[in-house]
């Protein structure tokens, strides 16, 4: 169904199809909030369907470009106009897509395959142009216009960031080394993500949404200006580190890392150390479909030692979890087991990396919260957390926990959730499904409360995940995993 609406979209118009296809507008963010949403929500609709796609696509161009006095009267009367056109199928289409819940299963993968079928092309070449253009429309475009030639003319571009490379989880080191065989076992870095890009001087680093932090970072633009001697593209992390060179907490880091404002101050209070695993490219070479012992070796002769990741190489289970305990010592979280012999899979949680984290975490999405009494009156506190559901795009229920706030956290959880609401009952906030929030467990047991027959033990919240979209949240998939390994 999805290939066959790529083929019916008219000139141009596939990568705004595309978009909307996945539940977004090509602009991005275009000024149109929940609250304009619902004053326009009783527009009448129209009996016959007139709209095309690129009628849409102009308007909301119309829209994105607003801005200064009477800009919001004049946004809200384009989207009545646009609406008024609209079929009442049409409207709930678009304004699904407008408020963000389009929740229809057209994920990435999903599209990646569409355009391969519409394409008639193979879902890898597709895909490893997306990791490398990071634009999905553009690259659905191409497939169809060009077929494998423009997909396969596709490259690494400097200062153009793509996807990460993500891992699955492992219950233990040694089980790890026995999927991948001969691996790379890296310290698992409690830290925030980076991709930084290197050419003659100039120095772009890039967050795991891959946004443009370069401001926020100058430390690592300084480091990786001094020791680079040649373009090139990495990928690591950076951490904070305490008085006693221990890693301090994930939200210590996030802390310093989001700040635009005051960066020379933040910086003396909360300095950052980038750490690099992988290179995806140097010297004019991509790297992307080199094999991980490959690259390891590049980045190891253009890095020096100290911003390099700790890490052994070995098939053997034993000498894998000593190397996990040592880490755990040093107050990391864990390791990342690596099979060496494989490329790297840009934006795919592949069975290649597989993470071992002795304490379960997840990173869940809030999908409602409830408002505390006592201390916390007037903040809303007890969080319902989902997990993402990849077959249908939505997420599935699994518990409630308020442990583990601090007052910072409920206040600014309070004052996001409200940007959020959908609607509320007497106690019970309901949002949109955004803000990823990571939480600590105990294990997981069997519950008919919920959905999916499970229900988390004991969890308690770690901190928000400002850099991870709702649809990179753990699934329940991850989840019954850890309930069926014995968690609980």
């Amino acid at each position: 169904m999805l290939a066959e609406a790529l083929h019916a979209a008219g000139p141009g118009e596939i990568p705004v199809v595309v978009a909307m296809l996945s539940g977004e507008v090509r602009q991005g963010r275009i000024g149109i909030g929940f609250a304009a949403l619902r004053t326009v929500s009783g527009t009448p609709s129209s009996p016959e369907a007139s709209l095309r796609v690129a009628d849409v696509d102009a308007t909301l161009e119309r829209v994105s470009t607003l801005s200064g006095p009477g800009s919001g009267a004049e946004r809200l009367g384009l989207l009545e106009e646009l609406l008024a056109a609209a079929t009442e199928e049409e409207q709930r289409f678009l304004m699904s897509v407008l408020a963000g819940d389009l929740r229809q299963g057209a994920l990435e993968g999903v599209l990646i395959e569409a355009a391969a079928v519409a394409a008639g092309v193979s879902g890898d070449l597709v895909r490893r142009a997306v990791m490398l253009s990071g634009d999905l429309g553009a690259v659905c475009e191409a497939a169809l216009s060009g077929g494998a030639e423009a997909l396969s003319g596709i490259r690494l571009e400097l200062f153009r960031p793509v996807q990460p490379m993500l891992a699955q989880s492992a219950t233990s080191a040694a089980g790890a080394v026995a999927a991948t065989g001969r691996a790379s076992i890296e310290a698992k870095l409690d830290g925030a993500r980076i991709q930084v890009h290197h050419r003659t001087g100039e120095v772009r680093v890039f967050s795991r949404s891959l946004r443009d932090v370069t401001e926020a970072v100058p430390e690592v633009v300084e480091a990786v200006g001094e020791f680079a001697d040649a373009a090139m593209v990495l990928d690591g992390e950076v951490l904070s580190f305490g008085d006693d060179g221990r890693p301090l907490p994930f939200q210590v880091t996030m802390s310093r890392f989001g700040r635009r404002l005051d960066v020379d101050e933040m910086r003396a209070r909360i300095p950052l150390v980038p750490v690099f695993f992988d290179c995806l490219h140097h010297a004019g070479e991509d790297l992307v479909d080199r094999p991980l012992l490959e690259r390891s070796a590049v980045l190891e002769a253009c890095v020096p030692g100290e911003f390099l990741v700790e890490g052994i190489v070995t098939d053997d289970p034993a000498s894998a979890g000593e190397f996990l305990d040592a880490v755990l010592e040093e107050g990391h979280e864990g390791v990342v087991v690596k099979a060496l012999d494989t490329p790297y899979e840009a934006g795919r949680r592949g069975a290649a990396w597989l993470k071992v984290k002795p304490a379960h975490t997840l990173d869940l999405v809030v999908l409602a919260a409830e408002w505390g009494s006592g201390r916390r009156r007037g903040f809303l506190s007890n969080l319902h957390l989902g997990a993402f559901d990849p077959a249908t795009g939505g997420f599935v229920m699994l518990g409630k926990t308020f442990k583990g706030l601090t007052d910072e956290m409920l206040a600014r959880q309070t004052e996001r959730l409200l940007e959020l609401e959908e609607r509320r009952d007497d106690w019970v906030v309901h949002v949109r499904p955004e803000l990823v929030v990571e939480v600590a467990i105990d294990g997981v047991q069997a519950s008919s409360r919920y959905p999916a027959g499970m229900a988390l033990r004991f969890a308690r919240v770690k901190g928000y995940r400002d850099d991870k979209r709702p649809e990179e949240a753990d699934t329940v998939a991850t989840v019954r995993a850890i309930h069926e390994g014995g968690a609980g």
